[in-house]
């Protein structure tokens, strides 16, 4: 599947936004305004000014309603979900070029909030992904312990893990620890 820079950042900004949620042990990552400042700037997220609270409250609403796609039973929920959410953050098209980036598509309206432009950006780059098929690759880590949400963007589909290195080598090395107990057992 062949996915532009754009698409990619976006993905991977949904994929942020939707990990900040509260699970587990693990306490919400958009607790507060502070905490929303880093968000913006570690995805780079251009045209935001000052935060508020009630930016805070929408951005929130934002990650539910990506969770919620990501938790949709099939394409026609996924579809519903993201048509609501992106015709609500009034996506207008247009064509860019600013800090250093060459020219790319915004689908937020200039001055946009910081939600809305999630919900624009972040909503087409899902659309794109219905759109070509390939809803299934919207996942969640397999590791018993994590439920971290991932695009599994392989070429065979078969990622299984929010990270290798982490949870992937974690259940390898504990799989491997047992297989050698009942070995010597």
């Amino acid at each position: 599947m062949l996915i532009n820079h754009d698409t990619r950042c976006a993905l991977d900004t949904v994929v942020d936004l939707v990990n900040t949620g509260a699970q587990g042990e693990d306490r919400d990552g958009l607790a507060d305004l502070a905490a929303l400042r880093g968000f913006v700037e570690r995805n780079a997220i251009s045209d935001v000014g000052t935060l508020t609270g009630p930016d805070l409250a929408a951005v929130r609403s934002v990650r539910e309603q990506f969770t919620r796609v990501f938790a949709a039973r099939d394409t026609r929920s996924a579809a519903e979900l993201l048509n609501t959410m992106v015709a609500a953050a009034g996506t207008t098209p247009r064509l860019t070029d600013h800090d250093g980036y060459d020219w790319h598509i915004h689908y937020f309206a200039p001055g946009a909030s910081v939600a809305d432009h999630l919900a624009a950006d972040g909503g087409m780059a899902l659309a794109f992904l219905v759109v070509a098929g390939e809803r299934e690759r919207l996942r969640r880590c397999e590791a018993p312990d994590c439920r971290r949400a991932f695009v599994d963007l392989s070429r065979n589909r078969s990622r299984r893990y929010c990270d290798s290195r982490t949870c992937g080598n974690r259940l390898h090395v504990a799989a491997y620890r047992a297989r050698r107990r009942e070995a010597a057992e």
